[in-house]
């Protein structure tokens, strides 16, 4: 019989259509003169559209951003849409309008090749997809980078050229001043606030007090923000206010990153005259940079607003080689300062700057202080004597201060801190006792026998600390102990807290344990000697009472005891009984061995 097979009709299967976009791009400066933006996405638009096998995905244009920035926002927009798989195909017109900039050109179109992504550069018909059309892109992209070096580098001749001829760059923004037409004019009410600025300096006030004054009166800038110290300096040092303009003061280092830098004599500046309308004086003007570099070789000495000491820029950290700064802080431990209530500390000035870090240690003053007096060979330190002798001090890691004097030798001396010692007076104890007996004694925060508990043997107090246990329902157990521990070698064994409480509710004669009427009839208890215990009462009488220190198991139930036997029989197998016996002989062999040497 014949084999018949039915065929079933299949479906043509239909291409995939892949997703298509362009890129387009006009700079301000050249290509709108030749070819507007809504006419490259017209064309695009049209292009995509009218092939049969593409799917229209978008165009995405940049309006006015030169090509050698990468974070033109249709561009990332466009990488955005790549990575979420919206796009296979990328049309733009020329290399240049992708990126003027080799690295981030070819960084882009690697990973839109990892993607799957084609990229098709029209003008110079290259398929970043293709075997050679990464190195074509990479000569052909270095041209185009060198196209902008050279048109940046032509614009900067032009620049120069009107400076030479006393024509500034365009219109700046200078506080004080507006433009009209091309001249500067006064502003009545900026130039008020110039002259002001001015003449505190003149006075002697520091940027920072300005500062500070400026703000309490609600003087603002012009775009309504806050004075702060760099747009008072600024203002301080632009010569623009005498009437006449410094050009060419910053320039652009690299048309790529466009990185504008000071220009300290690396390019020659244009200095033109009379140029405008005078809210300083020139005389004015001079005496204050000289009065700025003359405060800036004092450094913090001419800052009066500063709290100077005799340490003040002398400590260098070894690390950073920052200046330490003087820290004094409100103290909030329970020790206190010898100075008073407060804690000075010298400490590296890294860790005051943003985000500034620094491993060094702090210095406490008097310990800085001590340290000094030992090396100069003084029984107290004197700030004359350490200011005559004494260039600068370096701090080491190791606790060391390296001490650089005038006359070129070198000391080194260890510093040690004794803050927790100085502290620690009689008066100090007087008054942690007072807070300890007022607050801790009473507080609710804390147990009824905090601070009246005693070791007899070395006469610190009795402290609560808490342990796992078997033995306790919620597995743990609390044990009043010698706070002296190890340093004292009291040897005296601490009590549990349910049989001190047990045995104070007999001695007041209570059925249970009562805080409140413990605190009104006892003044404290004494652990006279491991085992027993003295109560002193607050009418002077003493009372003796034992306690326990042998460990309390718990006792086991039939239940447990019936599986530790049973756990017991499983464990003699007769492999066991056998390794067992045999060892039992061995030993017997040994010991009839040994008596028979003897």
């Amino acid at each position: 019989m014949r084999k018949i097979n039915k065929i079933e009709p299949t479906l043509p299967v239909l291409p995939t259509r892949k997703k298509v976009a362009a890129y387009a791009r006009v700079s301000v400066e050249t290509e709108r003169l030749h070819h507007s933006l809504s006419a490259q996405v017209s064309y695009y638009s049209e292009l995509i559209q009218c092939n049969p096998e593409w799917e229209y995905a978008g165009v995405y244009a940049d309006d006015g951003i030169t090509g050698t920035k990468s974070n033109r926002e249709e561009f990332q927009r466009l990488l955005n849409d790549c990575e979420a798989g919206k796009i296979d195909i990328i049309l733009t017109k020329s290399i240049s309008r992708f990126a003027r900039n080799t690295v981030d050109l070819l960084e882009t179109v690697r990973h839109l090749k990892e993607l799957g992504i084609e990229v098709r550069f029209e003008k110079e018909n290259i398929n970043s997809l293709s075997g050679d059309g990464e190195v074509m892109l990479t000569l052909l992209a270095s041209f185009a980078q060198e196209e902008i070096t050279s048109l940046s580098n032509n614009v900067k001749w032009g620049t120069r050229k009107r400076f030479e001829q006393g024509i500034p760059n365009g219109r700046f923004r200078v506080y004080g001043y507006r433009w009209e037409d091309d001249q500067l004019v006064i502003v009545p009410e900026e130039a008020a606030i110039v002259r002001r600025i001015f003449q505190n300096f003149l006075d002697g006030k520091s940027r920072l007090e300005t500062e500070r004054e400026f703000e309490a009166e609600g003087i603002t800038t012009r775009n309504g923000c806050r004075w702060v110290d760099s747009n008072i300096k600024s203002v301080l040092t632009n010569i623009t206010y005498t009437g006449n303009l410094l050009l060419q003061k910053e320039f652009i280092e690299d048309p790529i990153t466009k990185k504008r830098r000071k220009n300290r004599g690396q390019l020659p500046q244009y200095y033109v005259e009379e140029t405008h309308e005078a809210i300083i004086d020139m005389e004015t003007f001079e005496y204050v940079q000289s009065e700025i570099a003359r405060r800036k070789e004092l450094g913090p000495f001419a800052n009066k607003s500063l709290n100077i000491t005799c340490f003040t820029s002398k400590l260098k950290c070894c690390d950073c080689n920052c200046s330490y700064v003087r820290n004094t802080r409100t103290n909030r431990s329970k020790y206190t300062s010898t100075y008073g209530d407060t804690v000075i500390t010298w400490v590296c000035g890294a860790t005051k700057k943003k985000g500034g870090r620094c491993d060094s240690k702090d210095i406490p003053e008097n310990a800085l202080r001590k340290t000094c007096a030992s090396v100069l060979g003084l029984d107290e330190f004197n700030e004359d004597v350490f200011l005559d002798r004494v260039d600068y001090i370096t701090v080491m890691k190791d606790q060391t201060l390296e001490f650089h004097f005038y006359d070129g030798s070198v000391a080194c001396e260890k510093w040690e801190s004794t803050a927790g010692k100085d502290c620690w007076t009689d008066e100090f104890k007087d008054r942690q006792r007072t807070w300890m007996r007022k607050h801790m004694a009473t507080s609710s925060q804390y147990s009824p026998f905090t601070t009246r508990i005693v070791c007899g043997c070395c006469g610190n107090s009795c402290r609560r600390q808490t342990q796992n246990s078997k033995t306790s329902e919620t597995g743990k157990m609390s044990y009043w102990r010698c706070s002296g521990g190890s340093k004292t070698n009291c040897g005296i064994k601490g009590i549990r807290e349910p049989e001190l409480m047990e045995i104070t509710a007999q001695v007041m004669g209570t059925p249970e344990f009562d805080g409140d009427a413990f605190k009104e009839q006892i003044d404290h208890i004494t652990l006279v000697k491991t085992g027993l215990l003295e109560f002193t009462f607050l009418d002077g009488h003493t009372q003796t009472a034992e306690y326990s220190t042998k460990r309390k198991g718990c006792k086991w139930s039939d239940e447990q005891r019936a599986k530790f036997m049973e756990s017991i029989k499983d464990g003699y197998t007769p492999e066991r009984r056998k390794a067992m016996s045999e060892n039992m002989k061995r030993i017997r062999s040994e010991k009839s061995w040994a008596s028979k040497r003897k």
